[in-house]
């Protein structure tokens, strides 16, 4: 997949696909989980929305969070909660993962033999390590917004509700 760019990532001028809306199976098998959970693995989802997920620079997570926000919306609206939450979890992966590379020089913790890997020292931090950490603010107040829409709220409920009776009646 090519690199993002601050120009190649702009909210989609039509709706992403809804493919849960019509696709009660998909919709229902969908598990709302922990945190981040599930958001790499999750089709045809995953695939829709992963190309306006960046964080490299201040600017491509600007782009980026407000791109994924327009989805967020955009799912909102049709009543997709899938959609929406998947594209919460990809805000919230923004910040995670921006803040790991902002504590972390390479974004890893662990090396391949399983021990912890240093921390950046003051030699190597020269504008990277805070850009990261903006880039993970950034990311934190879409994430904040998600979580707090109301429509959001009230469109989890409601499905978490008919998740529910749709599992009872598959189970008799």
């Amino acid at each position: 997949m090519p690199k993002a760019t601050v120009d190649s990532l702009v909210a989609p001028k039509s709706p992403l696909d809804a493919p849960a809306l019509d696709d009660k199976q998909l919709c229902f098998s969908y598990e709302i989980a922990r945190g981040e959970m599930g958001v790499l693995s999750f089709e045809p989802y995953k695939s829709l929305i992963l190309p306006f997920w960046a964080f490299r620079t201040v600017p491509i997570a600007q782009k980026s969070a407000a791109a994924l926000w327009s989805i967020f919306e955009s799912y909102v609206d049709r009543g997709d909660l899938v959609g929406a939450d998947m594209t919460r979890k990809f805000i919230q992966m923004g910040m995670t993962r921006a803040k790991r590379y902002a504590n972390h020089k390479g974004g890893r913790k662990y090396g391949a033999d399983g021990k912890q890997l240093g921390k950046w020292t003051e030699e190597d931090v020269d504008g990277k390590r805070k850009e990261k950490e903006e880039a993970s603010e950034i990311f934190k107040g879409y994430w904040r917004r998600c979580l707090a829409s109301e429509r959001y709220i009230r469109l989890k409920e409601e499905w978490l509700k008919a998740k529910k009776e749709y599992c009872e009646t598959q189970s008799v």
